[in-house]
């Protein structure tokens, strides 16, 4: 009877605390939200509205194929608790990696998915014309990915375009992606760590920031140089990785805050 009991007392306590997350309504998750939790939100003040741009491909032999999603996710969660007034929007996971007809970069690896450049624009711009609609004053897009930034900033204009004199303004914040990219190699290079090891992707950098975020999607049996991989994991650690997201979510809130003044 004992063995019975104790497994039914622990999915009660599970249940009960899943069930009192629930209840709260407080997640800065918008896909965790009813949608009249989400309504309350906006209507207390969190009208920002942070758009997580990903991308799916491969990162190497030691780390998921998911590592960009993932990560924008944590870290929009992060930067949005930081403000205060945001709740992020759920991760888009497909940028351009290039034509699939002529495969090249990324594209030569199993994992790796693609669209073209106006299909991943109109998706963020009509996702962000949603959020617009029910109530956001500022849509900021992050992406995770260099492949996006561009994208993002265009259609950040074409957006403050459309909305001229309306209380809304698209902000494309690439302070986000030059913090996780530039910023943290310099910082990694300041603590003697050479360039060619920190490397530009699945290196050290790009390991230990999701070391730091996620370690089940690193595989730690696996660090070295390989195929795929740009730099030399085998130094990343969670406790380097912890500067980079410091880094990254304290930069791109500032340029939040000053972004969102600015109108």
């Amino acid at each position: 009877m004992r063995a019975v009991i104790i497994p039914l007392l622990f999915l009660a306590v599970m249940t009960a605390g899943a069930g009192a997350r629930g209840e709260t309504g407080g997640s800065v998750f918008i896909e965790e939200l009813t949608w009249t939790e989400l309504r309350d939100q906006i209507a207390a003040g969190k009208t920002i509205a942070i758009v997580p741009i990903g991308g799916t491909e491969q990162n190497g032999p030691h780390m998921a194929i998911g590592k960009h999603n993932l990560r924008v996710k944590l870290l929009a969660g992060k930067i949005a608790a930081a403000l205060g007034t945001a709740l992020v929007a759920p991760v888009l996971a497909y940028v351009p990696e290039g034509e699939v007809d002529r495969p090249s970069g990324h594209l030569r690896f199993p994992g790796t998915i693609t669209v073209p450049e106006d299909t991943f624009e109109k998706t963020i711009e009509s996702a962000a014309r949603s959020l617009q609609l029910h109530g956001f004053r500022d849509i900021v897009f992050l992406g995770d990915h260099g492949s996006t930034q561009t994208g993002e900033e265009a259609v950040a204009r074409r957006l403050n375009r459309l909305w001229a004199g309306k209380p809304a303004r698209a902000h494309a914040v690439v302070e986000y992606y030059r913090a996780g990219e530039a910023g943290f190699a310099r910082l990694l290079e300041s603590r003697g760590y050479p360039a060619n090891e920190i490397g530009t992707h699945a290196g050290l950098a790009d390991t230990a920031l999701m070391m730091a975020l996620d370690p089940a999607l690193v595989r730690t049996d696996r660090l070295r140089p390989g195929e795929g991989v740009n730099g030399d994991p085998h130094r990343a650690t969670a406790e380097l990785g912890a500067l980079g997201v410091d880094l990254v979510v304290d930069e791109t809130v500032a340029a939040i805050k000053q972004a969102v003044t600015r109108h």
